[in-house]
């Protein structure tokens, strides 16, 4: 059972997803992690705990902050491009990226510093107020805070607020079915290419994240886009960049956004030289030859790197530079004006534009 919009904020939350074994354990059904708990314990995610026979979740209703960014960056390129949406997450991950680059909140388990409360309501308020078109669960995997993230699309829809997932994918059958019927887009972060950097470098596994992007492709109505953090001599060779993109095309299909961004050293991999912007351009190139169709640069000034050009007759119709949108031409149904041919995504031209390239914080009020 899940809690009414108005659950007042900064409560633990009746979690979902969960079993008790016969050994008296209680075993997290939320993610293929599996966590297996005794009383107090908690997950991997640090946010999810055993109190007594039950589940919680300990940052439903707190927020590590709110802001109003550009949707370009989520990344989405191909969702109501230039519109305003609103962004929050809370604390905790169920990764253990080495690389993390907001390692100071996913990585956090400071609950105190969760000083911004917010029930999903008064969150869909401050979205309608401030005019964004959307609202994001971001800066942390919204996966880990499922219920709240889920309560809060249902309040943002009954305003006609639309939502936006970032998230690594990672994620059990039963949950993702209801979790992503609530969401309007996801960008998914496809990490690598190998199980083997998933193994050493996340803790985790590839495979339940393929699973992950077919379901939301094949199976759903949001609307997906793919970004790839290349990390030099990590997840940047060619032939695991020919095979992460080939995958792509053939499972997902050639208009599915794909986003190839720039790593800087941080968290545990300090010591790493930057991604060069000769790796972006590469793989792009790499992308572009296996046939998918919009393929981007993040994290640089690259403004051929951020251009959507008609896969038609090539005209560049929406120029970005960073996450700020320059020049904006698709006709109101969101097709080429040249040639008319249709691209793929949500677009509407009343919202471009709506807001900058920077992030402006926001406080929601209780």
């Amino acid at each position: 059972m899940t809690a009414s919009p108005d659950t007042p904020a900064g409560t633990s939350h009746p979690a979902r997803w969960w079993h008790k074994l016969d050994d008296g354990r209680l075993q997290c059904d939320l993610c293929p992690r599996d966590c297996r708990l005794h009383d107090g314990q908690r997950g991997l995610c640090f946010v999810r705990q055993r109190r007594g026979d039950a589940m919680v979740l300990s940052t439903y209703g707190r927020s590590s902050g709110f802001a109003i960014d550009p949707i370009e960056k989520k990344p989405l390129n191909h969702f109501h491009p230039g519109s305003a949406v609103l962004s929050f997450g809370t604390a905790g991950c169920n990764l253990a990226c080495k690389f993390c680059q907001n390692w100071d909140i996913s990585k956090s388990r400071e609950m105190d510093r969760l000083q911004d409360e917010a029930s999903p309501q008064r969150i869909a308020e401050a979205a309608r107020a401030s005019g964004a078109a959307s609202v994001a669960f971001t800066y942390n995997d919204p996966v880990i805070f499922a219920e709240y993230a889920m309560d809060t699309a249902d309040a943002c829809h009954a305003l006609g607020i639309e939502t936006v997932a970032v998230t690594a994918g990672y994620i059990h059958p039963e949950p993702r079915r209801e979790f992503f019927a609530r969401m309007d887009a996801a960008n998914v972060d496809l990490k690598a290419f190998t199980d083997k950097f998933y193994v050493e470098q996340t803790a985790s596994h590839l495979a339940p994240v393929l699973d992950t992007l077919q379901y939301i492709q094949h199976d759903t109505r949001c609307w997906l886009e793919i970004t790839t953090l290349l990390i030099p001599g990590l997840n940047d060779s060619t032939p695991e960049l020919e095979a992460m993109t080939r995958w792509i095309a053939d499972h997902l299909g050639r208009d599915v956004p794909l986003h190839f961004t720039a790593f800087h050293p941080d968290y545990k991999l300090g010591d790493l030289p930057r991604t060069p912007s000769a790796t972006l351009q590469r793989a792009r190139r790499i992308a572009r030859d296996a046939g998918l169709r919009h393929v981007y640069t993040g994290n640089v000034h690259d403004v051929e790197g951020g251009t959507t050009r008609c896969p038609g007759c090539d005209a560049a119709l929406i120029e970005r530079d960073w996450h700020a949108v320059l020049h904006y031409a698709l006709d109101e149904h969101g097709a080429c004006p040249h040639c008319h041919t249709a691209v793929a995504g949500r677009f509407d031209p009343r919202l471009a534009g709506r807001t900058g390239h920077r992030r402006m914080p926001l406080r929601v009020v209780v």
